[in-house]
C-alpha cells in the first residue's frame, strides 16, 4: 500500500525544484528500472503490481494495485512498476574524444532520444547547458530507455566551457559545409542547438567549424529536421569517418 506521504513525494518529484531539493528522481517500466538497479544508482524504493524483482530487499519494496501506481504514475497508460532512486553526484566531466554539447534543449523526449543515441554510438560525455531540460525529468528517463545510466551528462555554463577546451568545436547550420564531404576529426565538441531556435547567437561565435546536413528533396522545401534526427545523422558520420 502506498501512503498518502508518499504520494505526495512521488508527486513532487515531477518538479525539478523537488527533485534537486530531495535529490530524488522516479523512473517506470520493468526495463529501465531493470538497468538502473544494475547500476551504480542507489534504489529509494520500489513500487510493482506484480510480484517481481526478488532480488530487491524486502523493506525497499512495496506490492500495490493498479489504482494506487495510477496515482503516483506520469504515465497517461501507467506500467507495472516505478522505483525512486537518489540522483547521484555528478562524475567529472570527459574532456577528450567526441563530447555532445547540447544548447538549450528543451524537449524531454529529445533529451532522452538524444541519450539513446550517444549510448549507441559509443559517445560518453555530453555536456548541457543550464536551460536544458534536467536528466531526471521523468519523460527523459523514460525516453532513455536505461542509456541514463551509460552517458555521463554534466550541466555547465556552456559558454564557459567552450572559451576553456582546446578540443575543435562543430556546430549544424544551414550554410554549413557538407557533412559528407567534410574532414571530421574523433576528438571534438558537437553542439546541437534548441528545437526551435538552432544553436545561439552566443554560442555561435565559439564555433569553429560550421556544418550542415544537405538537404536531397526536389523542392527543398523542409526548413529542418528533428533535433534528435539531425543527432544521429550527425554521430553516424562523425563515427564513420573514424
Amino acid at each position: 500500500m502506498v501512503s498518502k506521504n508518499q504520494i505526495k513525494l512521488i508527486s513532487s518529484l515531477h518538479q525539478k525544484k523537488q527533485r534537486s531539493a530531495n535529490q530524488l528522481f522516479f523512473a517506470e517500466g520493468v526495463k529501465v528500472i531493470q538497468e538502473l538497479l544494475q547500476s551504480n544508482f542507489e534504489l529509494e524504493h520500489l513500487y510493482t503490481t506484480l510480484n517481481d524483482f526478488e532480488a530487491v530487499q524486502a523493506s525497499k519494496r512495496t506490492l500495490i494495485n493498479e489504482q494506487e501506481l495510477k496515482k503516483i504514475s506520469a504515465l497517461s497508460t501507467p506500467n507495472t512498476c516505478l522505483a525512486v532512486f537518489k540522483i547521484p553526484a555528478e562524475n567529472p566531466i570527459i574532456d577528450s574524444g567526441l563530447i555532445l554539447a547540447l544548447d538549450d534543449i528543451r524537449d524531454p523526449g529529445n533529451l532522452g532520444t538524444i541519450m539513446r543515441l550517444c549510448d549507441w554510438f559509443g559517445i560518453t560525455q555530453i555536456i548541457c547547458s543550464k536551460e536544458t531540460v534536467d536528466i531526471y525529468n521523468p519523460k527523459v528517463v523514460q525516453a532513455t530507455m536505461g542509456s541514463i545510466t551509460r552517458v555521463n551528462v554534466s550541466y555547465v555554463d556552456l559558454k564557459t566551457f567552450l572559451t576553456q577546451t582546446k578540443l575543435p568545436v562543430f556546430g549544424t547550420f544551414m550554410d554549413g559545409e557538407n557533412i559528407y564531404r567534410s574532414n571530421l576529426p574523433q576528438d571534438a565538441i558537437i553542439i546541437m542547438g534548441n528545437e526551435g531556435n538552432g544553436i545561439s547567437v552566443e554560442i555561435e561565435k565559439m564555433i569553429t567549424s560550421r556544418i550542415t546536413i544537405p538537404r536531397f528533396g526536389v523542392l527543398q522545401k523542409t526548413e529542418s529536421l528533428n533535433v534528435a534526427s539531425a543527432t544521429a545523422i550527425v554521430l553516424s558520420e562523425f563515427k564513420r569517418n573514424s
